[in-house]
C-alpha cells in the first residue's frame, strides 16, 4: 500500500475524487484504489505540532511500503511558477527520487532542496534569505517532521510539492488572516474583517483561488502517474 500525506483537504480533494472503492474510518484515513494500487490518504494539518501528532496516529494504524509526502509549497526562487512541481532531494529516498524523475519526465519537474519552516513565510525577502542560506528551492511546514517519522520506522519516503504561491504571485492576505495554525482552520470573521478593510484583497483572494486550483490539478496528475508505477 502507498500512503500519501497532505496538510489539508484543499490539497488532496482532486486525488480523493479519483479513488475507486473509496472509504474512510474513524482514524480519518481515506482508502481506495488508483487502477490496481491500494492508496491511503491522510492529512497532517499545518505545521510541526499538528503533523507530529497526526502522523504518529497514522503509523499506529498503517504500515505502508512507501509514503509520498505531498501538498503545496511556497517558491523561494523567482524562476518557479505556480503549479511547478518539486521533488525534494533532501527528504526523499534516493532510488525513489530517481524513479520519480523517470516517471515524471514529461512534467518538467524540478529537483532541489525543500526547507521546512516553523512559521508561515509570507515575506518575499525572508523567502529569498531562506533560499540563500539553505540553498532551498521552496518552503513548507511539514515535510521535515514527516521525514523524521518515516526514518524512525524505516519507511521509504518521496517528497513532492507543487508551488501554490511565488514571489510574483504571493498570498492574497496576511497569513494570520488566511489560516489560524493553532486552531487549524480559517477564522471567517478575521478574514472578513481584513477583506472589508482592504477591498483590493478580494480580487487577490479570487486570483489565489485560481492559483490553488492550478497547483492542485498539476499535483494530482503527477501523483496518479507516480502511484501507477511505483
Amino acid at each position: 500500500m502507498i500512503a500519501v500525506s497532505f496538510a489539508l483537504p484543499t490539497e488532496s480533494s482532486d486525488l480523493v475524487g479519483l479513488l475507486r472503492d473509496r472509504k474512510s474510518d474513524e482514524t480519518e484515513i481515506i482508502r481506495g484504489k488508483i487502477d490496481h494500487k491500494e492508496v491511503a490518504i491522510f492529512h497532517t494539518g499545518v505545521g510541526r505540532k499538528s503533523c507530529a501528532a497526526r502522523i504518529g496516529n497514522f503509523f499506529r494504524a498503517q504500515s505502508p511500503r512507501i509514503l509520498i509526502s505531498s501538498g503545496f509549497a511556497g517558491a523561494a526562487r523567482e524562476d518557479l511558477q505556480v503549479g511547478d512541481l518539486l521533488l525534494a532531494e533532501n527528504f526523499s529516498d534516493r532510488p525513489l527520487l530517481v524513479e520519480a524523475q523517470r516517471i515524471l519526465t514529461s512534467s518538467h519537474v524540478h529537483v532541489g532542496k525543500l526547507f521546512t519552516s516553523s512559521t508561515i513565510v509570507d515575506s518575499i525577502e525572508e523567502r529569498k534569505e531562506i533560499g540563500r542560506e539553505h540553498n532551498a528551492v521552496a518552503v513548507d511546514m511539514e515535510t521535515e517532521c514527516i521525514a523524521q517519522a518515516c526514518a524512525a520506522r524505516q519507511i521509504r519516503m518521496l517528497s513532492m510539492r507543487t508551488m501554490s504561491d511565488t514571489p510574483d504571485q504571493p498570498f492574497p492576505a496576511p497569513p494570520r488572516a488566511l489560516f489560524d495554525i493553532e486552531n487549524q482552520r480559517t477564522k471567517v470573521a478575521r478574514l472578513s474583517f481584513h477583506l472589508l478593510t482592504h477591498p483590493t484583497a478580494i480580487w487577490r483572494l479570487i486570483r489565489f483561488g485560481s492559483q490553488i486550483r492550478k497547483a492542485r490539478a498539476k499535483l494530482t496528475n503527477a501523483m496518479v502517474a507516480l502511484v501507477r508505477e511505483l
